[in-house]
């Protein structure tokens, strides 16, 4: 358990997913990906709601080790001493199978570029985006 002074340069940071916590420790800051761009946490932060966006989240730990993981959309709870990730879905960038990536984001591409009547262009345009954050991200030394 943390003690009073570990806690006050501390942040609880949980990546919740439809599957599973994917990760629940202590961290000292996160930069995660916002619906307005980029944004950090550091412990004692003003208590807030955001809505994340397909990006590279990074935490950083007592000793400095860096984790990263490539999430989409979702929603990030900032209370003054813990983070909470609630994202579709999320991964490290070494788990990600880059060619899968690129043939969603050709699928994508291609629904959007449909003169169909019935593609969802919201949809579309939100699996590209989760599929380009992929493949940005894949396998890149962070």
């Amino acid at each position: 358990m943390a003690t009073a002074e570990t806690s006050s340069r501390t942040l609880r940071l949980r990546i919740i997913t439809r599957e599973q916590v994917l990760l629940d420790t202590e961290v000292v800051s996160v930069r995660l990906p916002g619906a307005g761009g980029y944004f950090g946490v550091l412990p004692r932060h003003a208590p807030m709601v955001a809505l994340t966006a397909s990006g590279l989240l990074k935490a950083r730990g007592r000793n400095g080790e860096e984790r990263s993981y490539v999430i989409h959309d979702g929603f990030a709870e900032v209370g003054r001493d813990a983070v909470t990730v609630l994202t579709r879905s999320a991964e490290a960038p070494a788990e990600i199978d880059l060619e899968r990536a690129r043939r969603a984001a050709e699928r994508a591409r291609e629904r959007l570029h449909s003169r169909e009547a019935d593609v969802d262009l919201a949809r579309a345009t939100a699996a590209l985006e989760r599929a380009l954050a992929r493949e940005l991200y894949a396998h890149r030394p962070l």
